[in-house]
């Protein structure tokens, strides 16, 4: 009898969520052609960024926060189910190829373990113990970051995750895509972006995770920007581990500095590929040694280096 009630329960719950509403406006897709489906979903894909754009200041002043917080050493933690947790890990693999972190240092969590990655794991999101148990398991303190991502706002796991991390004294944020969700209310910090009814009705994974995509490459990107991970608007701190990105590395180079390719290949041979070394090299004639004394310094901040190299 429980099981009844408590599932009657969660479909009103889910009943008044606008992710899991049906999508009235086209109410049977097999009756549309394929260019019409693809024009249709195209149209709904493309209300996404508005969302998003309201929920802008929320984004910002997560990102003044975590970016603080991980200048004294903190770390960045995304925590999701499903395809949340999947893009939280997309979004923290990304990090140490493009700003040449340590994998330590922005880490996604998705119920269910790496397993989920690639398989639905059955009753994983539900789970509140594995949640607060996988947040308890990375010994959080005050200055790691939570963000917990999830369409509905109301997924136990990700709820149990992030009121382990706010007891450990870790800043949370709580990222739906419901208004006045639970997930926010629970967190330090709401982020919630409203897209609507899905194309297909009831599948996050569309216009809810393309919100999410966004807001996440928003919170990595621009922490990174205020952690003196780039210059200009150049990757300066990539990992050449291929052809390309060492192709990549050398273009750098030369869009900062103006200087020719064989310098700037040069430069990067003496500083053991490091791009911003190279940069400062090449701008201030400082020998490699000297380059990376002063870019840590300066807290590896490249403009600062350049501005005062003999500081």
């Amino acid at each position: 009898m429980n099981g009844i009630d408590n599932n009657a329960a969660l479909r009103e719950q889910l009943g008044t969520l606008v992710t899991e509403a049906s999508n009235d406006r086209y109410p049977d897709l097999a009756a549309l052609d394929t260019l019409e489906l693809a024009t249709v979903m195209n149209s709904e894909d493309a209300t996404v960024p508005g969302a998003v754009a309201a929920a802008v200041p929320a984004i910002a002043a997560a990102i003044d926060q975590i970016a603080g917080r991980m200048a004294r050493g903190g770390r960045l933690i995304y925590v999701g189910a499903g395809t949340p947790g999947r893009m939280g890990i997309l979004d923290a693999s990304e990090c140490p190829p493009t700003f040449g972190t340590d994998p330590s240092l922005v880490v996604g969590v998705i119920a269910g373990g790496s397993v989920a990655i690639d398989a639905a794991v059955e009753n994983a999101e539900d789970n509140q113990e594995a949640g607060a148990a996988d947040m308890a398991a990375l010994a959080l303190g005050p200055d790691d970051s939570v963000v917990g991502i999830s369409a509905s706002g109301r997924t136990p796991y990700v709820l149990a995750a992030i009121a382990e991390a706010r007891a450990a004294g870790a800043y949370t944020v709580g990222f739906a895509c419901n208004s006045g969700s639970p997930l926010g209310a629970a967190a330090d910090t709401a982020i919630e972006t409203v897209v609507g009814p899905e194309f297909l009705s009831g599948s996050t994974r569309l216009k809810s995770g393309t919100a999410q995509k966004l807001v996440l490459n928003m919170i990595s990107t621009i922490t990174m920007v205020r952690l003196g991970k780039t210059y200009k608007n150049l990757m300066v701190d990539l990992r050449a581990t291929n052809e390309k990105l060492r192709a990549r590395s050398e273009r750098t180079v030369i869009r900062a500095t103006g200087t020719d390719p064989a310098t700037a290949a040069a430069a990067l041979a003496s500083v053991d590929g490091s791009v911003k070394a190279a940069i400062l090299v090449v701008l201030t004639g400082l020998s490699p040694e000297a380059a990376a004394e002063v870019l840590a310094g300066h807290a590896g901040h490249l403009s600062k280096a350049i501005a005062e190299p003999g500081s």
